[in-house]
This record gives C-alpha cells, structure tokens and sequence, in this order.
C-alpha cells in the first residue's frame, strides 16, 4: 500500500487544524450556513435526513488492517458503532455529532487517511478492480496509476469547484471490474505489442438522472501523458459544463451537447498547451509511486496443500459452495483472494459493526498480510490467502456472518441508504432490499438462477447503481408516495448497458412479488447455461413486461 510521506502526512493534519478552527467558529455563529457549506462538504461532511453524515476516503479502495481497526473505534466512540460501505468504496458514518467531526478526523489522520474530497464539486476518490495486483487478466497494476491521480488531483487548485462532482475509475485487466464506462472519466491501461504502457481513456459517462456511457477520447495515450491529458479533459469541462442547472452540470452532459468529436478537439487544443509541459510523468516518477505497492512476503504453498484444499472442496458441500462463490483466482499459485459477504438480513447492505471491523481487521493480520480491499459492490476482500489456510478462515467467516456464500447471486444485491437516512431520497431501500434478500435466500434457486445482479438506489442520484443491475430498482415519489420504479437489462462490465424501464411503478409491498415473476420469465425462457442477463438480451423487455403486468 501507499505510505504517506511528510508531505502527506503535513497537508492532512494542516486540514485537521484548519477545519477544526472552521468548526469552532461555525458553532459560535461566526460563520453562517451558507459559508459553511462549502468548507464542510470538503471535508465529507453532510447534513442528512436525521444526523449529519460524515464520508471517509479510502483512496481506490485499498486498507490495512490497522486502519480498518481505526474506522472501528471510531464508529464505536462517535457514532452507534456501525459504519456502511459506499459504492464508492469509501465508509460512511450517519450518525456523529457535528462538534465531534475535527476529533474524528484528527484520528483519521493518525492512520493516514482523512475525509477530504468526498463530497462537494470537485474530484472525488478514483475506485479500481478490487483485484488490482494480483489479478489472472491483469495487463498493468493500476494502483500506482491511481495514486499519481488521487496526488494530483487532491486540493488540485484549478478544480475545487468545478461545475459539479467528478469521478474517474482506472482498470488495467481484461475483465472490467471497475464499471469504467459509466464514470466521468474511465481509464483502461493495457500495453502494446513492445511491452509499452498505454491509456484508453472514455469521457462522458455516468448515472444519476441522465444515464451515460461513456465515448472513446484516445484508444493509446502513452503513459507519460496521463495527467496532462486528464488536465486538459478538466479544464474544458471546468469552462464549458453547465453551471446554471445542477440537473445537467456533469460533464455528460457536456460531451453529449458537443458531441464527442468537439469535446475531443476542444481537450486537444487544450492539451497543446500543457503536453511535455512540467505535469508530464517521469520513469522516475511512477517508480517512486510503484515501489510502495510491494508484493508481500508470501510463502510457498506446498503441492500437496493444494491438492488437499481441492479435495476438501469434493468432500464438503458447504465449503465448495464458499469457494465457488465467494474465492476468486490469485496470479500466485496456492493463493486466492476471498470476498467477505457484507449482506445478510440483520444489516444494511454494505453496513459493518465496530466488532466486525475489529475481527476482519485482525483476519486480514492472521490470514492476508494486513491488507484488504472495498469493493463497489459493498463487500470486503481478503487479497492473499494461502489455500492451505482456507478451511479456518471460512470457519472463523461462519462465526462472524462473513461467509454467506452468495457473492454475484440476487442475495448479493447493492443498496443505497435511501430515505431511513438520506434527505435527497425519495424513497427507502434498505427495506426493499431486505425483503429480496428474505423472499430468496433458498441457496439452491439463488445457484440455480447464476449471476444476477440487482441494485437498488433511493432516488435518482443512482447511489445504488440502479442504472447498471440486470435488474434494478429506484425509489420514485408520487404525491407523497413511495413507489418504486423497476429497470431490466443493465450491466456494468466490458459490454455495460443501461436497463430499460419495466414499465408503471409498483407499491413497495409489490416490489418482491414483481422480482418473482421476473424470475419466473427469466426460468422459463432461459437455454442450457443462459444467464438473466444472456435470456433478457435475445428475448428483450417484451416477455417480462407481459408477465408483470398481465
């Protein structure tokens, strides 16, 4: 992982200092509403339905063990002694009192990490694969990547209010698993047939009220370019995107007014000014970047420890299933990566009590070498396990309610918090996403539908990602009603697509009765090996909207 440097650690703790000054005047009335806000929204902190609501960065996705123990503490000292994790694989608090905000960030900066930028109109934190580094397909690692923007863009003076809030995401495998085309900007790293490091950069995409996805920029931007050409994508839009109306700040709406072609030839006439220029990345550069993110000590995992680990796959039914659902390949032979199951009946989507995060913190020290990813699926992942030390994990999972083995089933659907926290909701999720998770929760009909993805977002910002599930759902109002709005056909990965609206909105009570009889079409119109997504794209929305509605 990244360390931070005096640099780092001096900006951070100068923040601390600096907003607590701002807090102490705030509170005293010295400073009004209006000037607070955009001295609070910089540092995560918003004002919800209920409480305030802090976010905390974690910077694509990556923690260490000690300071997911720290986010523990502090959830149990500040707030009711949960945190929830965000699609943006950042923790929220909904809960904290505001006068306890500088003291929580003060610990933050303990443990390098802090709040800044994860709210207001400017950069937020650029997400990745949650694999990054040891995945099968990876061509470049882009963690190193992501830190020379998160080092960029982080207080990036010409961007702290840009017309609206700005998202990137960087993959560098085969497999998307960073939803690239559907962010502001989407980076592909992948190399050339001489082993050179090149950039596929997208613009334009997005969720929220105006779905996009995103068009092509450059197809091979070498390397050494990748933040020049970042600034010039940022300025044109910082001059051009709308500021008059919110609903259509976001550079999509930009790239789609102009069209791609124009935006493309205004960034360029842009970036004259600024390629070669003094942001222009050095070998030396990304090497000082790279040189933290070292492999790990990792032993070598005896042949004959693999073999038993497989046996045991045919000797327990149980944990083959944990394996097949929740452990994914590792480049290292003898090693896996293990997604931990943030979704089960009693919690929130994505949420995690203070003692859980004490556990997997010490889980991460005993079986992971202290380290651990967020997914934007709200779930964790233990990075190097060694096979040989799989069967204690699961067990150890079991007790802690980590190992439900549904992961990329329709139990393992993302939920925003919606209206039982959020005050732009229009709608609740959390209790539409417990009802599904009730309703199918058979493990056999959840393995025997395959992958399925379900999303669920509260209003139309698509927190939840509604826009991209096979099958997702939005919280609309209706004269003071909650209804909800369901969408087919949405994907998130190479081939991303939007879902198409099922039709009329339902009464939350229906919501899980219509999800059945979308199954049921999907069971009775599937081939041999078909996923819902497979079934829905050869017969299209047609066959669902019939049943529904019938």
């Amino acid at each position: 992982m990244y360390r931070y440097d005096t640099y780092d650690q001096t900006l951070v703790d100068e923040r601390v200092a600096q907003f607590r000054d701002q807090m102490r005047r705030y509170l005293e009335g010295k400073i009004s509403d209006e000037e607070f806000l955009p001295l609070r929204v910089q540092n995560g902190l918003y004002v919800q339905r209920y409480a305030p609501m802090l976010r905390i960065a974690i910077p694509y996705g990556m923690l260490a063990s000690y300071q997911l123990r720290k986010l523990g503490e502090i959830a149990a000292r500040y707030d009711r002694g949960y945190g929830h994790f965000t699609t943006r694989t950042n923790l929220q608090l909904n809960w904290p009192k505001l006068e306890d905000v500088p003291d929580i960030l003060a610990d933050l900066a303990s443990v390098q990490m802090h709040a800044i930028q994860t709210s207001g109109n400017d950069i937020r934190n650029t997400t990745t694969d949650q694999f990054s580094g040891i995945a099968g397909d990876e061509d470049v690692d882009p963690r190193p990547w992501c830190e020379l923007i998160r080092q960029w863009s982080t207080f990036h003076p010409e961007f702290a209010y840009l017309p609206r809030k700005f998202k990137i995401a960087v993959t560098g495998a085969e497999e998307d698993r960073a939803a690239i085309q559907v962010h502001d900007v989407g980076l592909r790293f992948w190399r050339n047939e001489d082993g050179d490091v090149r950039v596929k950069v997208l613009a334009g995409g997005g969720l929220g009220r105006t779905p996009m996805i995103g068009a092509v920029m450059c197809e091979d931007l070498p390397w050494q370019h990748l933040l020049t050409y970042l600034e010039a994508i940022l300025r044109v839009y910082n001059q051009y995107g709308r500021r008059d109306n919110k609903f259509k700040a976001r550079i999509k709406i930009l790239v789609k007014a102009l069209g791609i072609d124009e935006f493309r030839r205004r960034a360029e006439a842009e970036w004259a000014h600024l390629k070669d220029g003094p942001q222009t990345l050095t070998e030396e550069a990304v090497s000082a970047v790279t040189d933290h993110f070292v492999e790990p000590p990792r032993r070598a995992v005896a042949e004959d420890a693999i073999q038993a680990y497989d046996r045991l796959r045919g000797e327990n039914r149980s944990f083959a299933r944990f394996v097949t659902n929740n452990v994914t390949d590792h480049k290292v032979p003898g090693y896996k990566a293990v997604t931990l199951s943030l979704k089960r009946h009693d919690h929130s989507p994505g949420d995690v009590t203070s003692e859980d995060m004490a556990a997997v913190a010490d889980l991460a020290d005993e079986f992971s070498y202290g380290e651990l990813r967020v997914t934007h699926e709200q779930n964790l992942v233990l990075t190097d396990v060694p096979v040989d030390r799989m069967e204690d994990l699961w067990q150890r999972l079991e007790t802690l309610g980590m190992a439900n083995p549904t992961v990329g089933t329709l139990a393992d659907l993302i939920c925003c918090p919606g209206g039982d926290y959020c005050s732009l909701a229009n709608a609740k999720s959390i209790p539409v996403a417990q009802e599904i998770q009730e309703r199918f929760e058979n493990l056999d009909f959840l393995y025997d539908l395959g992958p399925l993805e379900l999303n669920i977002s509260g209003c139309m910002n698509a927190c939840g990602h509604h826009h991209v599930g096979h099958i997702g759902i939005l919280g609309v109002d209706k004269k003071g009603e909650e209804y909800y709005q369901i969408s087919l056909g949405g994907s998130q990965g190479n081939e991303s697509s939007l879902g198409k609206i099922l039709g009329p909105s339902f009464y939350r009570e229906d919501v899980t009765d219509v999800i059945d009889k979308l199954l049921k079409v999907y069971v009775g119109e599937r081939t041999a090996d078909e996923t819902f997504l497979d079934t829905y794209r050869r017969i299209g929305l047609k066959p669902f909207k019939e049943h529904v509605y019938a």
